[in-house]
């Protein structure tokens, strides 16, 4: 029985190459892509607290006042794959750069609105801004870093900036809106914006195909009034019930417009999302996978707002601040998440991260209706939130891992779908789920008793993820583990693959 060896020249090669580091240029690359995906993150939250103080102010009612949040989620998760794939044609950075520039202008323009209607038009520009800018910053971001440790590294410190941005957004929104004013979670966005267009022109270079299709209207149009009807079904749902007629409605147009996608994307000469990709079970279910990861964890967040105001009687800033710990345990596990899948494998984290987010959600179970509680809290939210980033990380990884340079905005834009679609979905989900089980009453009780409900499911959730990626993703062997160094003989897939077999061989 013979075995195949590398030569020792190769081999020894292989140890003498020092493993790849962020070089000077890399280094502010990275700062600027990272700076901007924080802010966009920052805006699916910063506002949330500060709801009740611009109603008062601009005089919303109570029924239009969720408009201001609705707006901006409906354009970020409905555009975001036509935008992605737009990048691919004309140019990624050129998109980049537009959407920060019509992020800061909406921003000034919201922080300066008169009226309702000019707040909610600076809001839809703002979800326009973030569908454009989000995507077309992460192919940026996996295009500028080669597949492997440093690819691996850079998502890992965009996935926990991303997710701490959103538990930031609570607590700086809350912290604006108590010590100056509610127009300052959107002025905040002006001066971010404009030192990232001043320095990202000089550092970013332009990624495109070579070859530029033309676009595929029908599809990217069936896809985006898809999205945008799921996500008004799911946030009419959580606000007035699922049965109510315009929910349903939403809903049903919804489905039936993406099913019309599927087959649109079939017959396509040249398709918005070839249907190959999305037959490829790292991209298919590696997509679930992060979806299922932000709707879990960012409606634990109004869960444990929910609860902490009343149930404990916790103010908003209070309460908002209270989750810098779970943006904490975020960051914690985006500095992880790099290493565990060198030491291990990408779906190793995925199951491993999801069991740790699992477990830690579900012993909020037992929270109780005193401020005792809150030793529970604090630190079940850190470690859930290491798990959650760990899942978050792995399904980047998965998720774009393995497709040429000139499908990468098509990757990260189903990816940055895929966030934003859980973010905005999430919420009104668990918001209906705990609204059912404390029977309409807003008493502390039936609140907790609400709550509890709310994240049992939210468990289960995670644990359906774990679940999927068991089943799914582990039947073929870790596709990314293939860029990482490997065992000696040259580090390459062959060499791992050749490793395997005669492991294997000496097994049986």
């Amino acid at each position: 029985m013979s075995t195949t060896k590398c030569p020792p020249a190769a081999a020894s090669a292989a140890h003498e190459t020092p493993p790849p580091r962020l070089t000077g240029r890399l280094k502010v690359i990275l700062a600027v892509l990272l700076v901007a995906q924080f802010m966009l993150a920052v805006d699916f939250s910063i506002l949330n607290v500060a709801l009740p103080a611009i109603g008062d102010d601009l005089g919303f009612s109570l029924a239009d006042l969720q408009w201001i949040s609705t707006a901006f989620a409906l354009c970020a998760a409905g555009f975001t794959l036509f935008f992605g794939r737009i990048g691919d044609l004309i140019g990624r950075k050129r998109i980049f750069l537009g959407g920060l520039a019509l992020l800061g202008a909406a921003s000034l323009a919201g922080g300066l609105a008169p009226s309702p209607a000019v707040l909610i038009v600076a809001r839809i520009a703002q979800g326009l801004a973030t569908a454009a800018a989000t995507p077309a910053g992460l192919a940026l971001l996996t295009t500028s870093f080669p597949e492997g440790p440093l690819r691996q590294k850079a998502l890992g410190l965009n996935g926990a900036l991303m997710s701490a941005g959103f538990t930031a957004g609570a607590v700086l929104g809350g912290v604006l809106t108590d010590l100056l004013s509610w127009r300052w979670a959107f002025f905040v966005n002006v001066p971010v914006a404009l030192v990232v267009l001043l320095v990202a022109p000089a550092v970013i270079t332009e990624s495109h195909p070579a070859t530029r299709p033309k676009i595929d209207l029908p599809g990217a149009l069936s896809v985006t009034l898809g999205l945008l009807g799921v996500v008004y079904g799911l946030t009419r749902a959580g606000e007035h019930g699922w049965t109510e007629p315009l929910a349903l409605t939403g809903l049903l147009a919804g489905a039936v417009l993406l099913v019309v996608f599927y087959l649109v994307e079939r017959g396509a000469a040249q398709p918005l999302v070839p249907v190959r990709v999305l037959r490829k079970r790292t991209v298919a279910w590696g997509n679930v996978l992060g979806l299922l990861a932000f709707a879990t964890e960012t409606s634990l967040v109004y869960l444990l707002t929910l609860y902490m105001q009343k149930t404990l009687g916790f103010s908003a800033l209070a309460a908002g601040l209270s989750f810098a710990v779970l943006g904490a345990g975020t960051v914690t596990g985006g500095v992880l998440a790099p290493k565990a899948i060198a030491r291990t494998s990408t779906v190793a984290v995925l199951i491993g991260g999801g069991l740790l987010q699992a477990g830690f959600t579900a012993v909020l179970i037992f929270l109780g209706d005193t401020p005792a509680s809150m030793g529970l809290l604090l630190p079940a939210t850190f470690l859930g939130g290491v798990g959650n980033m760990l899942v978050i990380v792995g399904f980047m990884v998965t998720a774009t891992t393995g497709l040429p340079d000139h499908e990468q905005g098509l990757a990260t834009g189903l990816a940055s779908m895929s966030q934003q679609a859980g973010i905005t979905m999430g919420t009104p989900i668990m918001s209906a789920i705990a609204t059912a089980a404390a029977g309409g009453v807003a008493s502390a009780g039936a609140v907790l008793h609400g709550v509890t409900a709310a994240v049992t499911a939210d468990a289960a959730l995670v644990l359906l993820g774990v679940l999927l990626a068991a089943v799914f993703l582990r039947v073929r062997r870790d596709r990314a583990r293939a860029t990482w160094p490997g065992p000696p003989g040259g580090g390459t897939a062959a060499a791992a693959r050749r490793a395997e077999r005669k492991a294997s061989r000496g097994r049986r």
